[in-house]
């Protein structure tokens, strides 16, 4: 799983903004459900258009063929002063100066436009105290009016869109952004590839993976073929979905591809952990030592699965300067267990000289007998046979050996070397009790006893 690799969960996180700007919703690194936040922010025209929501920054809206009313001077007024009392976050006088237009100017003697800019205005005010059944009724009142232009009818179907998104009505989300594309097209207009990932991330919502999977291909492709880089939650959903469809192949692609613009420790570890799913084990080794030379692996999991990978491609001097700094910087506890995990590398790596002192500080950590028997064997390997046989013999004491056997036959080849003959006969004939250590230990018994021969013949001689 992805998620084994420690990734931080983060959220999709829609924001719908008025009058230039539009909900985003994205899936960052991880993949979650989404907590939505949002903000607001108004603008009055200055003109006979009027307030208006637009899908797109960059959108600039078709020229209506309708014959629209303008906006008369007072009303246009008291709709700038009721502005200007939400910019100053003043929203009760707000609602107070809409409801004084609406019920003294009367709803039948306000024109289609005028109706419509006025409940744009409640919408926008309930948005923004999140009460936004309110502000749904409200926009919904705006496109009930007749002859607006078809540029803010169509914005406006485009927010009540992302507001269902924002009140996680997916379904309701989707169906009213089906329609809006509908219009879009009878238009000849492109509804763009922010509008295609909002679609995407609806049908991701409603368990629609593979409908999902398609329309943030077409915003992903629609950026890519203009030369623009896609947002990063654009990709996050999009391998999200290859993982669900269990294509390993693609997923890797995808994070290859997001690490050239957007890099993230989560993508190196997520890009890692598929190289391995992928039996690609010397570029999931590169992919972490990547993140561990930007030095982004921060935490001791990360840095010991980095000397695990190194060990795995068998360069154990990688895997011990890796665990070694860390140990010393604090950043990986000098537990019995991490200390031992060193000093292996350190031996693997044919450096038994900076072995030894990390399996001794291990094994004055451990409780069981396990590491002073490995201690001991390391001792042989160094030709320090005093401290070996007294490993060993601590390694009896403390006991819970895995092995006891090998423990006995390094033992014996240590007393052995100190000239202890019948303490190592002794030893030999412990160790050939067990089926896996009897050969070899008669045949040190065998050397032993030719040598022994060896010496006295010298003697008489």
């Amino acid at each position: 799983m992805m998620s084994d690799y420690h990734l931080s969960t983060k959220t999709l996180r829609p924001v719908l903004v008025k009058l230039g700007c539009s909900i985003a919703l994205g899936v960052a690194t991880v993949f979650a459900m989404p907590i939505v936040s949002s903000s607001l922010q108004p603008v009055l025209g200055t003109h006979s258009v009027g307030i208006a929501h637009a899908a797109e920054k960059s959108e600039k809206p078709k020229r209506s063929t309708r014959r629209t009313p303008a906006i008369r001077a007072k009303v246009y007024e008291k709709l700038n002063e009721a502005q200007m009392a939400a910019d100053e976050k003043k929203y009760n006088e707000a609602i107070r100066l809409l409801n004084e237009l609406r019920d003294k100017e009367g709803r039948n003697s306000l024109n289609s436009y005028e109706l419509a800019n006025l409940y744009n205005m409640y919408a926008f005010i309930y948005f923004t105290q999140e009460k936004y059944e309110q502000a749904l009724d409200a926009y919904r009142n705006v496109v009930k009016q007749p002859d607006i232009p078809e540029a803010m009818e169509l914005n406006t179907k485009y927010t009540i869109a992302q507001l269902y998104f924002v009140k996680e009505d997916y379904k309701g989300g989707v169906s009213t952004l089906l329609e809006w594309f509908k219009a879009k097209q009878a238009l000849g207009e492109d509804p763009g590839a922010g509008a295609y990932s909002l679609l995407a991330q609806g049908y991701y919502q409603l368990k629609d993976l593979d409908r999902a999977l398609k329309y943030i291909e077409v915003a992903i492709n629609d950026y890519t073929s203009r030369g623009k880089v896609p947002k990063e939650q654009w990709w996050g959903l999009q391998r999200y979905l290859y993982y669900e469809k269990n294509d390993i192949k693609r997923v890797a692609a995808i994070l290859e591809e997001t690490l050239k613009h957007y890099q993230k420790k989560a993508y190196w570890l997520q890009l890692s952990s598929m190289y391995n799913e992928l039996k690609m084990d010397s570029k999931a080794t590169a992919a972490m030592e990547t993140a561990y030379t930007e030095g982004v692996l921060d935490n001791d999991k990360e840095l010991i699965n980095m000397a695990y990978l190194f060990l795995s491609q068998e360069v154990p001097y990688k895997a011990a300067k890796v665990l070694d700094q860390a140990i010393k910087k604090g950043d990986v506890p000098a537990t019995s267990k991490n200390l031992e995990l060193l000093g292996n590398a350190w031996r693997q790596a044919q450096e038994l000289k900076k072995a030894i002192p990390e399996m001794e500080k291990a094994a004055a950590k451990s409780d069981k007998g396990e590491l002073w028997s490995r201690l001991g064997n390391i001792y042989l390997d160094n030709d320090q046979f005093d401290k070996a046989e007294k490993a060993i013999e601590n390694a009896f004491k403390k006991g819970d050996l895995k092995r006891p056997d090998t423990a006995y036959l390094v033992l014996g080849m240590a007393r052995f070397n100190l000239q202890e003959y019948e303490g190592a006969r002794k030893a030999f004939k412990e160790a050939a009790k067990s089926e896996k250590s009897a050969d070899y230990a008669k045949q040190w018994m065998q050397f032993m006893t030719k040598e022994l021969e060896r010496q006295e013949a010298l003697k008489d001689g």
